[in-house]
């Protein structure tokens, strides 16, 4: 018996907020300026997505997984487990798993999984691996991302600015997925890798242990040069080893959804796994970096665009802080 992904939908807030607007809003907040055009120059982002100021990660979950049960004719009642698979939550406790169930209705367990922009991915490995168990039947994976609450908008010089930068990239949204049985279709291959040792290159430091109440680390921080090295020495290995151990070629797949972080590291995918750009769904330039629901809004919009349907096979390659990198193949 298999886990299938028989349902999954995104949720983008309406507010666009485009790469000029934060650019200005940065020298209009500080000391420094970015120079106009550099973020869309670097990164190749014209566009992000803004979640409203009374939302939380919880909300963005809710409206992609009504969205979702609402097209599967699945009430909240019937659900076996939630699993909120996150880099954002509500708060440190109680899992935003709760608080999502509770505005959905539901009343099944609950379990939030954080692993940056891996977090959907490894949910869908828990979620599959507790389906063949024979402990759930039916899955709901969800994420809210609200990245935008983490952004240090006044920044006094360019080494700040550059190292704050990962905000700048970052999109809120929301997505879900719906897991379920299947006697002979669903995910096939799955198999994570990780550099834990490079876990520093990028980090949200605050709200933890280690800085609890520290404002100043609350905003995120990143090394770029040192995170584009680590991903190069972790390499697609792993990716290159499903594909041989099932006899594939990229030709044996209608999509390949792959973390978009920014033009630059995309290529530097594309032409380490020699992936034809023509499998992607093109995210960075609308939407920017879409943290843990880039993998699910890529499929979803996918399907929307009658690019995938049943019988064709898909390929999920996420890309995360820490570092990880993961891959699925799944037949639908």
């Amino acid at each position: 018996m298999r886990a299938r992904i028989s349902g999954v939908t995104s949720y983008l807030p309406e507010l666009v907020r485009s790469s000029t607007q934060v650019e200005q809003r940065i020298a209009d907040s500080g000391p420094y300026g970015p120079r106009p055009g550099v973020l869309a120059a670097v990164t190749g982002i014209h566009s992000r997505r803004v979640a409203p100021d009374d939302w939380q990660a919880s909300d963005l979950a809710v409206a992609a997984a009504g969205k979702l049960l609402a097209q599967r004719g699945v009430g909240a009642g019937d659900l076996d487990l939630l699993i909120f698979a996150s880099a954002s939550q509500d708060m440190v406790e109680p899992a935003t798993a709760h608080i999502v169930a509770a505005k959905l209705g539901a009343h099944c367990p609950v379990f939030d999984l954080k692993n940056a922009c891996n977090s959907v991915l490894n949910a869908i490995q828990v979620g599959e691996a507790l389906i063949g168990s024979g402990q759930y039947r039916r899955v709901l994976v969800c994420t809210g991302e609200v990245p935008s609450r983490a952004i240090r908008w006044s920044v006094r010089d360019r080494e700040q600015f550059i190292e704050s930068a990962p905000g700048y990239t970052l999109s809120d949204s929301g997505a879900a997925l719906l897991l379920e049985p299947h006697p002979s279709r669903g995910i096939f291959h799955r198999a994570f890798t990780a550099d834990s040792a490079s876990w520093a290159v990028g980090t949200l430091p605050g709200g933890g242990t280690a800085h609890p109440r520290d404002p100043d680390f609350s905003y995120f921080r990143m090394d770029g040069g040192l995170l584009r090295r680590a991903f190069e020495s972790l390499g697609v290995g792993v990716v290159f080893e499903a594909m041989a151990e099932h006899k594939l070629t990229w030709a044996d797949f209608a999509l390949l959804a792959v973390h978009q972080v920014t033009v630059p590291f995309l290529e530097v995918f594309l032409q380490a796994s020699g992936a034809p750009r023509e499998l992607l769904v093109p995210v960075l330039a609308d939407y920017g970096n879409l943290a843990s629901a880039a993998l699910p809004f890529q499929l979803a919009t996918a399907i929307e665009q009658g690019r995938v349907g049943p019988g064709d096979r898909v390929a999920l390659v996420g890309l995360a802080g820490g570092i990880s990198l993961g891959v699925l193949f799944v037949d639908f």
